[in-house]
């Protein structure tokens, strides 16, 4: 099982580390791709700071957030399990989790990144600024990007297991299955029920999805179906309908009332 989450837009700079090694990320049949996301990150940073935050969208009290992303190359790296924050990671919690669920952890989960394509929770990273949907000068969509180089890595990590697809719709672009995996590929989407009525909520969604994601690994469960994942999830708890499989796979909904 591949669990795939999305990152957090929200980062703990690292204090102190070693300097960013691309070579000893995960896959690093990446590395090309990600020094060629760096380069042009570093490129627009290291310019005029009023336009690379109109190109990151960031507002006019975050630019200390540009001049993090200069130079990613000689920043402090931490594990990326303790760089992510945010409501995602929040609630998975990473550095509570049993010492059985972070070794789960360490061969069932990735993230998808923007600037590093996809990494595992021991890969160690700096804090960086470039949300999905981003287009870089000299470069082009960060998606498109991602799009051209992903495949081969995702389908090498994801191997014969079931994929747990976690990811928010920007990050789903980076990557998309082909048509032949699509009975190993779940979708789970959450869904907020108040009065009958159900909504994607944002805070809800990604709450859950990090809940989800601890207690499969907490719990263990390996399921190498959608339809055994659903059962795993009901199980721990939640209530989960399962959708009819397509060429993309099979979505999940999981119905929560409250946190």
């Amino acid at each position: 099982m591949l669990i795939l989450l999305p990152p957090s837009e929200g980062k703990t700079a690292p204090r102190r580390g070693k300097p960013l090694d691309l070579d000893a990320l995960t896959a690093p049949e990446l590395t090309p791709a990600r020094q060629a996301v760096v380069d042009a990150l570093g490129e627009l940073c290291r310019g005029d700071v009023a336009a690379a935050a109109a190109v990151l969208e960031i507002g006019a009290t975050q630019h200390d957030l540009v001049a993090s992303n200069a130079d990613l190359a000689s920043a402090p790296t931490a594990r990326a399990d303790a760089v992510y924050s945010g409501v995602v990671y929040d609630a998975l919690d990473a550095a509570s989790l049993s010492s059985a669920a972070r070794r789960r952890a360490s061969t069932r989960l990735a993230v998808t990144s923007s600037v590093f394509g996809v990494v595992r929770p021991a890969d160690r990273i700096p804090a960086y600024r470039l949300s999905g949907g981003t287009t870089l000068p000299g470069l082009g969509p960060v998606a498109a990007h991602w799009r051209a180089h992903l495949d081969p890595a995702m389908t090498g990590l994801l191997g014969g297991g079931l994929l747990v697809d976690l990811r928010s719709a920007a990050y789903a672009a980076f990557w998309r299955p082909s048509a032949d995996l699509a009975p190993q590929v779940a979708t789970v989407r959450v869904l907020h029920e108040v009065d009958g009525v159900r909504k994607v909520v944002s805070h809800f969604n990604k709450a859950t999805k990090g809940r989800i994601t601890r207690a499969l690994l907490e719990d263990g469960a390996n399921p190498s179906t959608p339809a055994r994942l659903a059962e795993a999830l009901r199980d721990l708890g939640w209530l989960v309908e399962v959708g009819e499989p397509s060429a993309k796979g099979t979505q999940l909904d999981v119905v929560v009332e409250a946190l």
